[in-house]
């Protein structure tokens, strides 16, 4: 099968998933569940590992990294066939479109899949007037013209607002609504990930979702972003837990590394065991934010855990 004809058959599949919607898409991916214990999730689940680009913020704006070339350096540097863009690298390019074929090309090139645009330093989607909400969904399609060309099968949007929890839930399921009615009709998803203001809480975020009624609203659970405007963190665990049942992506957030190879900060094998219960079967995406290590070496260093727990590249 050529390129085009893969394409095409991909976005076929994910807008006959959004017909039939969430609950139908995970009766069909449905995986076993195991045992706890990193040999019972080896033996049974093997999720594929990717790479956001987020990991490499520093080489990008020291420019260093061409982010046009994330893809191949992806591949070549940490061996990831799939990638995950953020847009604020891309924000300056033209409006014609000429390079987003470029980055598709260079990505193909590669062996690389495109996944999804993270979605940052937009209008937001929770407003409190419907007309800024309109703005705000106005300012986020683009993002869903260059997913569409990269082959994405996903954006990922911030869920921000004004207001107590309560009230932004109402406000950000309209916002995330309106903008799901245009993904869909690229056969793409809308993502939620807990990045900022109240989507520390992982109950929220699944509220947001629930609230809006969008066949295509999912989650990309972070294993870290958990720390609340107020200082205090909520439970990563029980947030990510949350957010698991409506994942379409998964980030595998780290900072630091013990001598053994684990993440000081998150029990990855506990995570992963929550994503295994929860049927979840998507790729798990490296996120390095440490500064410690160099870019390249944190990621390898999250890559080799994960490998280590039973996924794959």
């Amino acid at each position: 099968m050529n390129t085009a004809a893969q394409t095409i058959s991909r976005r076929e599949a994910l807008q006959s998933t959004i017909l039939w919607g969430t609950a139908a898409w995970l009766c069909g991916c449905a995986l076993p569940k195991s045992e706890v214990g990193e040999d019972s999730v080896r033996s049974v689940w093997s999720p594929r590992i990717s790479l956001a680009q987020w990991t490499f913020h520093r080489a990008i704006k020291s420019g260093a990294l061409d982010p046009m070339n994330f893809a191949p350096f992806a591949m070549e540097q940490v061996g990831v066939r799939g990638v995950e863009y953020v847009n604020t690298f891309y924000r300056s390019m033209p409006s014609d479109g000429a390079w987003v074929n470029q980055l598709r090309q260079r990505a193909q090139g590669a062996g690389v899949e495109s996944l999804l645009i993270m979605v940052d330093i937009e209008e937001m989607l929770g407003a409190p007037s419907a007309q800024a909400r309109r703005e705000a969904v106005d300012a986020h399609r683009r993002w869903l013209d260059v997913a569409s060309a990269l082959g994405c099968h996903s954006i990922r949007v911030n869920a921000l607002g004004e207001g107590d929890a309560a009230s932004q839930v109402a406000l950000c399921a309209d916002g995330m609504s309106l903008l799901c009615e245009h993904a869909a009709k690229q056969g793409l998803w809308v993502l939620i990930e807990n990045h900022g203001g109240c989507s520390c809480d992982g109950a929220w975020v699944t509220d947001v979702v629930r609230t809006s009624g969008a066949k295509n609203l999912g989650t990309l659970p972070d294993f870290g972003n958990f720390k609340c405007t107020d200082g205090s963190e909520r439970d990563r665990y029980a947030g990510v837990e949350a957010m698991l049942p409506f994942a379409r992506a998964l980030s595998a957030k780290s900072h630091d590394f013990a001598a053994d190879g684990s993440e000081l900060h998150t029990d990855y094998s506990r995570m992963l065991r929550l994503a295994q219960s929860a049927n979840y079967s998507g790729w798990i995406g490296i996120e390095y934010e440490g500064k410690v290590l160099g870019e390249v070496d944190g990621a390898r260093r999250t890559r080799d855990l994960l490998l280590r727990l039973g996924c794959r590249i």
